[in-house]
């Protein structure tokens, strides 16, 4: 199987860009999903997360508050680094347990949304690399206007990310969405197509003679 990594950082449009290869007819698999499976109610994480939490970072029905915790861990880089212990490497686990669903099915290319590629080290687990690209303006406006979000909680997030231009550099594909949907739909195009023939090798050099 191809495999195949979208990254970028907060507010660069990443699901946006996932979205458009999942019209093209593409598999993709959400980091983010993973994440929230691996911390529903009563999972281990979940168990772990609130000994480290406190019920305080809970909602009534047990469901993590979300935005709290994203309050607490962009601000306290320690809480940050725990709970990510916790929950990267369930994550990691649910990722290639459905990639290995899509292979068993048949399916010969994948691509995986992971917003914390590069920052996690999971990069060489993945055959190639797209990153989507913004201004880092275009990212602290979106993040507000969009998000909701404060300066000081933007500027966390953003702190604990590598800046995009870094990524960009080590990726084997770059989309750049700072222009308007149309470009950045024809940019997926033209990578979603180079995508298919390279699998397309792949695939007839791994066929018996």
């Amino acid at each position: 199987m191809l495999k195949i990594a979208i990254t970028g950082g907060a507010g660069s449009g990443k699901s946006t860009v996932a979205r458009m290869f999942r019209e093209l007819g593409a598999e993709v698999l959400d980091a983010d999903a993973a994440a929230r499976q691996a911390v529903a109610v009563g999972k281990p994480a979940w168990r772990e997360l609130r000994r480290i939490l406190g019920p305080e970072c809970f909602q009534q029905d047990g469901e993590l508050n979300r935005a709290r915790v994203a309050r607490l861990v962009f601000s306290d880089p320690e809480c940050r680094r725990r709970l990510n212990n916790i929950v990267h490497p369930r994550v990691d686990r649910e990722l290639k347990k459905s990639l290995r669903e899509l292979e068993r099915r048949g399916v010969g290319l994948a691509l995986v949304e992971v917003p914390l590629l590069y920052e996690a080290g999971l990069e060489t687990a993945y055959d190639r690399v797209i990153v989507v690209e913004v201004a880092p303006e275009d990212q602290v406006r979106r993040l507000r206007e969009r998000d909701g979000r404060g300066a000081l909680e933007i500027s966390g997030i953003l702190e604990a990310q590598a800046p995009l231009v870094e990524k960009a550099a080590r990726a084997d594909y770059v989309v750049d969405n700072r222009g308007s949907v149309n470009d950045t739909r024809s940019q997926v195009a033209a990578i979603w197509r180079e995508l298919q023939h390279l699998w397309e090798r792949k695939r007839h050099k791994a066929a018996p003679a």
